[in-house]
C-alpha cells in the first residue's frame, strides 16, 4: 500500500466476508461515490442522504455502452449515501447492498471501476477514516482487532478501545507531559533562578505519577496482549493420568480418546477453545515413559517439543497415587511456566502426598470425570498467563506497538527522575519528556512514519 496516495479518486470494494449469502454490500468512497452510484443506476436525481434507496444496477453504463445488446439488469438493490463529513471515511459513502452472490458483487465493482472508481487496497476505507480524523490509530487498530476477534472478551477490549479509552488515558498523561515541561520550559527563562516556576521536589512528584501511571498500563497491555493473541498451553504428564480426559473437559467434547489402557495418545492433539474470554490453543501430547515402541517414542519427542514453545505447560499428575520415579523427573525436566494438577480427585479422600521442586507450588485439584475443580483451574490457567484476572477488569492496552510505545515513555520518564536524583538540569529532564511525548504520539498516531501505517493497514481485508 502506498500510503502518500492522493485521496481525490474514488475507491470501490465488496465490504462483506466472501462466500454466498442472503446479502453482500460493495462500498464506494470518494468524492464521485455518489455520480458514479447514479450512473451505475441510471438514476437521474441524485440520493437522499441516509435514506435506503431501492434501485437496479445496469449493465450498461456510461462508460461501457454496446448499442448491439440489449440492457440487462444486473441486480436489485438497496443504496444507501452517507454525505461527508457524516461517514465513516469522512468521505462521500455509498454502500449498495445486493444479493450475496460473489459474481454479482464482483460485477458491480468492475462496473463502478468502469465509471471511474479505483479498486481499494486493504484496509483503505480505515485509512481514510484515520487520515481525514475519524479515528486515531489506536481506533483504527481496535477496528481491525474488532473483525478478527473469537471470542467475547476479545471483541470486548477492541470496542472499549474503539470508544477511546486508550486514547483519552494517553491524552491525559500527554497533558501532564505538558504542564510539566512547559515549567521547565519557563524555568529556562530565567538561568539565574535555576527552577523558578516548579520547585525540584514538585518535579519529583510530577515525575512518580506519570511513571505510576505509565506503568499500570504497561503492566494492563501485558494482560491485555494474551486476550488479544492467545497462548499455547500444553497437557503433559507420564501415561494414564487422565490427560486426554482434562483435555477433553477443557474442550468441551470428546476429541481424544480416552481408554484404560496406558499410552493411548501417540501424537499432539491440538484444539482451540475459548478460557473466560482468551483464545488459548490447548496441546494433549502422548505420554512421558521410556519406551520401545518407535511410535511412542516419536510421540513422546513430539510431546518435548510442544513444552519447549508453550505459554504453560499443565502437569498432570494422579491425584489418587503417591508420586513416582516419572513423576518427579517430569517435575525436573520441565522449568519453564507451569501449573501442577491432581487429576481423579474424585477417587481419593485423601489429600495428595505432594513434594515439589519449587517452593510454594501446590497442586490444584481437579476431577475430569466429575468437573470438579474446573473452573477454578480456567481461572488459574487464564491468570497465569495474562499476570492477573483478566475477567475482572478490561485491559485499555492489548496491542504490542502500543505496549512497545508505552514501555518506551516509561523508561524515558524513569531516566528523567533519575537525572533530577543526580542534580540534573532543566534540560536534562526536559529532553527525556520529549522522548516520551514522542513515544505517546506515536500510541495514537500523532506522529507515525508512512512505512508504520502500511505495516498497519495491509492486515485489513479489502473493503475495510
Amino acid at each position: 500500500m502506498d500510503v502518500a496516495f492522493s485521496t481525490a479518486d474514488t475507491i470501490v470494494a465488496v465490504a462483506t466476508p466472501p462466500g454466498r449469502g442472503g446479502l453482500g454490500v460493495v462500498r464506494l468512497s470518494g468524492p464521485d461515490a455518489t455520480a458514479i452510484t447514479q450512473r451505475l443506476t441510471h438514476r437521474p436525481a441524485r440520493f437522499e442522504a441516509r435514506h435506503a434507496t431501492l434501485a437496479v444496477v445496469h449493465s450498461n453504463t456510461s462508460a461501457l455502452v454496446d448499442q448491439t445488446t440489449a440492457d440487462q439488469s444486473v441486480d436489485q438493490v438497496v443504496v444507501t449515501w452517507f454525505a461527508a463529513p457524516h461517514s465513516y471515511t469522512g468521505e462521500d459513502v455509498v454502500e449498495i447492498s445486493g444479493h450475496g452472490s460473489p459474481w454479482l458483487l464482483q460485477r458491480i465493482v468492475d462496473l463502478a471501476c468502469l465509471e471511474g472508481a479505483r479498486l481499494a487496497q486493504p484496509g483503505e476505507f480505515t485509512l481514510r477514516a484515520y487520515l481525514n480524523e475519524r479515528l486515531d490509530l489506536v481506533q483504527a487498530e481496535a477496528v481491525a482487532d474488532l473483525i478478527h476477534a473469537v471470542t467475547p472478551l476479545q471483541a470486548r477490549v477492541a470496542m472499549d478501545q474503539l470508544e477511546g479509552t486508550l486514547t483519552t488515558a494517553v491524552r491525559e498523561i500527554e497533558e501532564q507531559l505538558f504542564s510539566l515541561a512547559a515549567k521547565l520550559e519557563a524555568s529556562l527563562d530565567f538561568p539565574d533562578e535555576g527552577f523558578h516556576f516548579i520547585t525540584r521536589r514538585e518535579v519529583t512528584a510530577d515525575l512518580d505519577l506519570l511513571e505510576s501511571a505509565l506503568s499500570r498500563l504497561v503492566s494492563d497491555g501485558r494482560r491485555g496482549r494474551v486476550i488479544r493473541e492467545g497462548r499455547m498451553v500444553v497437557i503433559a504428564g507420564r501415561p494414564n493420568v487422565g490427560k486426554s480426559s482434562l483435555f477433553n473437559a477443557l474442550v468441551g467434547a470428546s476429541r481424544a480418546i480416552v481408554t484404560p489402557m496406558a499410552g493411548t495418545t501417540r501424537d499432539v492433539l491440538t484444539e482451540h477453545v475459548d478460557i473466560l474470554g482468551v483464545p488459548v490453543t490447548l496441546v494433549d501430547t502422548a505420554g512421558l515413559r521410556e519406551s520401545v515402541d518407535a511410535i511412542e517414542e516419536e510421540g513422546v519427542r513430539r510431546a518435548v517439543q510442544a513444552r519447549a514453545v508453550a505459554a504453560l505447560t499443565l502437569l498432570v499428575f494422579d491425584a489418587s497415587q503417591p508420586l513416582g520415579e516419572d513423576d518427579r523427573r517430569l517435575l525436573e525436566a520441565v522449568s519453564g511456566p507451569r501449573l501442577v494438577v491432581g487429576n481423579k480427585s474424585d477417587l481419593s479422600d485423601a489429600p495428595l502426598e505432594w513434594s515439589g521442586s519449587r517452593p510454594g507450588e501446590v497442586p490444584q485439584l481437579v476431577s475430569a470425570v466429575t468437573g470438579a475443580g474446573l473452573e477454578a483451574l480456567r481461572a488459574t490457567v487464564v491468570a497465569a498467563m495474562a499476570g492477573g484476572q483478566v475477567e475482572r477488569d478490561t485491559p485499555m492496552v492489548s496491542n504490542q506497538r502500543h505496549v512497545q510505545q508505552l514501555e518506551r515513555a516509561l523508561v524515558a520518564v524513569e531516566r528523567a527522575r533519575k537525572n533530577l536524583g543526580e542534580g540534573g538540569t532543566e534540560e536534562l529532564v526536559l529532553a527525556e519528556l520529549g522522548e516520551a511525548r514522542d513515544a505517546l504520539e506515536a500510541v495514537t498516531g500523532r506522529r507515525t512514519a508512512d512505512e508504520l501505517l502500511e505495516h498497519i493497514f495491509s492486515r485489513f481485508c479489502i473493503g475495510k
